[in-house]
């Protein structure tokens, strides 16, 4: 588990300032702290709570400000990873430390590196075996080659390549509560056009300005909107979702209504 999905700092494209949308998010979240006075968040937490209102970086932006203005108050904790978390509580909350412990403590077992390793590989697997029960034809994982092509202006690849009626696809996995980092989205699409593919973007979210760009590129966005575990992980996911409110599962496989507007979408491409 990477420390930008446990807590960091979302991922805000170029030129981007205060706008109406953050001034919208500032006046939610002092609500929110004023109804949830005696509870305790951290960051990303609030991010990704509402994502279907506000880009991660809007309300991180929001939360920033409250903190400057004294309305929120935080510290930075350490996890045992050596990684720091900063905690958030509202500014009346006296009694906060046995929340931020029972906070830490869970945060710990999510954000465990072994669980995270599997959690990522566990996306991919999830993914290829959609793929596969739609009929797409693996032609290469971790690579940066196809057909007579490589891509030689980095050191990145895509997770998989697969072709169905003769075409070719791309395809990026990112099974995280984040945002992957716009760079790579942009570099990703740069490298599918070079090789004569597809992009397509197998993600638990992104922002819909990416989306649209994406569609732009003649490419998909696959949206999971859960971030996907292991089926042997299934209480840590249900606890991880009813105690921090994070949308996290454990299906055996993806809903067939995703992959059902992914085959929608091929037929459409032609």
């Amino acid at each position: 588990m990477s420390e930008d999905d446990i807590f960091g700092q979302a991922t805000e494209p170029e030129g981007q300032g205060p706008d109406a949308r953050q001034r919208e998010a500032l006046a939610e979240l002092r609500g929110f702290f004023e109804t949830h006075r005696d509870e305790v968040y951290f960051s990303r937490q609030l991010e990704v709570q509402r994502e279907d209102e506000y880009f991660h970086w809007i309300t991180n932006r929001a939360v920033r400000e409250l903190r400057e203005d004294g309305f929120i108050r935080g510290e930075i904790r350490q996890l045992s990873t050596g990684s720091p978390i900063s905690l958030l509580w509202h500014r009346g909350n006296r009694y906060y430390r046995r929340k931020a412990i029972r906070v830490l403590r869970l945060v710990e077992q999510y954000a465990d590196p072994n669980v995270g390793a599997v959690v990522g590989l566990h996306g991919e697997m999830m993914v290829l075996e959609a793929f596969a029960r739609c009929q797409f034809v693996m032609q290469g994982r971790n690579t940066r080659q196809f057909g007579q092509k490589v891509w030689t202006e980095t050191d990145h690849n895509l997770d998989f390549i697969f072709e169905r009626d003769g075409r070719g696809y791309g395809v990026e996995v990112k099974n995280t509560l984040a945002y992957m980092k716009y760079e790579e989205f942009r570099l990703k699409v740069r490298l599918c056009r070079f090789l004569g593919l597809r992009p397509i973007f197998a993600a638990r979210m992104m922002p819909k300005t990416w989306i649209f760009e994406l569609n732009e590129a003649g490419g998909y966005a696959m949206i999971l909107k859960y971030q996907l575990y292991p089926w042997t992980h299934k209480p840590l996911a249900k606890k991880v979702a009813s105690e921090l409110g994070l949308p996290v599962d454990a299906p055996r496989a993806l809903y067939e209504a995703t992959t059902k507007r992914l085959l929608e979408w091929h037929g459409r491409s032609r």
